[in-house]
């Protein structure tokens, strides 16, 4: 387990962790020798023993270090300590895509046409290389505030021509963008990238997802037998050209696709343009519906025509019937009509037997698929993280990505208080447990910390309950303190603090730090040498003022004593008299209205 503060090969100070996935959790850490924050994705413990889930990581690894290219998250370092498999890769500061789905719901047309041609940019970078990355979702899809798209985890990438894995791992993302051809157990192609970037321009452009279902394989049927639905049904101001990309993205059969990202990625660029807007819709040039699909779909062509059949019988009867009442007729029936209404009795019982059968059928396989067994959590308190994984997945649960620490007195540091759902709780088979750890006793006793690494005791301290502050502050570049040791804490050495309790710890940042521009003795032209000098970017704001303040700061977007860091954005707020407006009248030699 990866606590806060831990030093990865005596470089990587871990800071916070930042995400979790099914095969390694990624934490934030501080470069303690390139002087800059990272992410460090690191093998989780229970598969770090598996040879197999080992070399899939060292894989990743090689993979995506080989690509370059501005949407693909740079990989900078791979490594073992203790027995701790470890990629070290650029930090990225946004959100992922299913984020910002959840905030926005859907995107604009245009905004997810943007979004795709920096997903596809920078996978044709991938598929030159033969390289798949097998796990396109919005998860895997961060974007920073700029605008700027970056794919991460290329997890489960693998080049084209190295050894395939064996078919119960050939299909491993995500069910929702899933491709027909892995569905059905097939190996992955550059083409099954393109079909999960096609379910995520449809989920962009929506809001929702096409494919919905009780359980994983379900969604994959519906993924190899039913047709994408139409994002124009969903919004008919999407353009034609737009859902064609789609449809030629998601097509069941991988011929009718893209042949890798970059040709998908030429489409999109001019999919926008006026001319292109209202074209025609694609047809598919080869056949997409698989022979299961026909099947299905002649069945219930056969109960239509019965069922128009049987009205029809009906009514003949009836018709017959009334005729008796009104004419008094009695019809003798020969032994030839008495065959002929037999065979198409016996005709009828059979299509409509075998119909009841394949519906009893599909009924018992869904009733099947959705009956899951519930079993009792376990008691795994007071065993050791990896003990308690081991039985908690033997009894037949999930375990959530996130260990979340607890203090307690009596249970070992390290060693498992509880889980939630508690232990003898019943629930499903495959449900998630979330494990509590032991961080030990909540007194901490405060050391000085005067010349040591914020970034490495503010991570000790915040892994161990506290809450830490930080206040920077400018010192010079020759002075007593180096950039980031600990000048002062507000908290003596000595004292006892206890779990949620808070500390201040100011730290040196080398530099100058921001004047206080509106104690009257600055100008704006003093402010633009001031950026221009530190690479600042600045923004002015111009109010009007009726007292003859012209030319007065009298805002800041940055605190004075806030230490200056290179290409931050700066906003200042001044005053301008309202006499420029009558000075652009009296430009018009004093008419207005047409008169002088």
């Amino acid at each position: 387990m990866i606590m806060k503060g831990q030093k990865i090969s005596d470089r990587y100070q871990v800071i916070k962790s930042i995400g979790e996935g099914g095969m390694a959790n990624v934490y934030l850490a501080y470069d303690t020798i390139l002087d800059r924050n990272v992410a460090v994705k690191v093998l989780r413990g229970d598969l770090a023993n598996d040879e197999k889930f080992v070399r899939r990581f060292q894989r990743e690894a090689l993979a995506a270090s080989s690509l370059s290219n501005p949407n693909i998250v740079e990989v900078y370092d791979v490594g073992e300590d203790n027995g701790e498999y470890y990629i070290v890769m650029e930090y990225i500061e946004g959100k992922h895509l299913k984020q910002l789905l959840k905030k926005r719901g859907k995107l604009t047309v245009s905004e997810a046409v943007d979004i795709v041609m920096q997903i596809t940019d920078g996978l044709s970078v991938a598929h030159d290389s033969y390289i798949i990355h097998r796990d396109i979702k919005p998860q895997n899809i961060m974007i920073l505030e700029n605008g700027l798209v970056k794919i991460t985890d290329f997890g489960i990438a693998m080049a084209m021509n190295s050894t395939q894995l064996t078919q119960t791992n050939s299909v491993m993302g995500s069910v929702h963008y899933l491709p027909p051809e892995q569905a059905s157990g097939k190996g992955a192609t550059l083409q099954s990238d393109i079909y999960s970037i096609g379910i995520l321009f449809y989920e962009l452009l929506t809001g929702k997802l096409p494919f919905k279902g009780e359980n994983a394989v379900e969604i994959a049927l519906k993924h190899l037998k039913e047709p994408l639905p139409s994002v124009r049904e969903e919004d008919p101001e999407i353009p034609q050209s737009v859902e064609n990309i789609i449809i030629k993205a998601t097509a069941k059969n991988p011929k009718n696709r893209y042949n890798d990202a970059r040709e998908m990625h030429e489409d999109l660029k001019t999919c926008l343009e006026p001319e292109r807007i209202n074209e025609p819709k694609i047809k598919l040039k080869y056949q997409e519906i698989s022979d299961d699909t026909k099947v299905i779909k002649q069945v219930k062509e056969e109960a239509k025509k019965t069922d128009i059949k049987n009205k029809k019988v009906n009514n003949k009867i009836s018709k017959e019937k009334e005729e008796e009442k009104d004419e008094v007729v009695v019809k003798k029936i020969t032994g030839d009509d008495l065959k002929k209404q037999n065979k198409t009795l016996i005709k009828l019982a059979s299509i409509f037997t075998g119909l009841v059968i394949a519906i009893t059928v599909v009924f018992v396989f869904i009733m099947f698929m959705s009956n899951t067994k519930t079993i009792e959590v376990p008691d795994v308190s007071g065993k050791s993280l990896k003990e308690a994984i081991s039985l908690l997945q033997k009894k037949g649960f999930t375990i959530a990505d996130e260990e979340e620490g607890v203090s307690s007195k009596e249970i070992e540091v390290g060693n498992v208080v509880k889980t939630s759902p508690l232990a003898g709780k019943k629930r499903k088979k495959g449900s998630e447990i979330k494990i509590y750890v032991s961080t030990g006793d909540e007194t901490i006793e405060i050391e000085d910390y005067t010349h040591k690494n914020y970034l490495e005791i503010k991570g000790n301290l915040e892994a161990r309950g506290l809450v830490v502050r930080e206040e920077p502050e400018s010192v010079e570049e020759d002075g007593e303190f180096l950039e980031n040791e600990i000048i002062r804490q507000s908290v003596e050495a000595g004292t006892s603090l206890t779990k949620g309790e808070s500390i201040t710890l100011t730290y040196a940042v080398v530099g100058f730090n921001y004047p206080d521009f509106t104690d009257g003795t600055y100008s704006v032209s003093d402010v633009e040498l001031f950026c221009e000098e530190n690479n600042l970017k600045l923004e002015v704001v111009e109010t009007v003022s009726e007292n003859n303040l012209e030319g007065t700061i009298y805002n800041q977007s940055r605190k004075a004593g806030t230490p200056v860091q290179s290409g931050a954005n700066f906003k200042i707020w001044v005053y301008v008299n309202s006499r420029n407006e009558e000075e652009n009248n009296s430009d018009m030699g004093g008419c207005q209205d047409g008169l002088c």
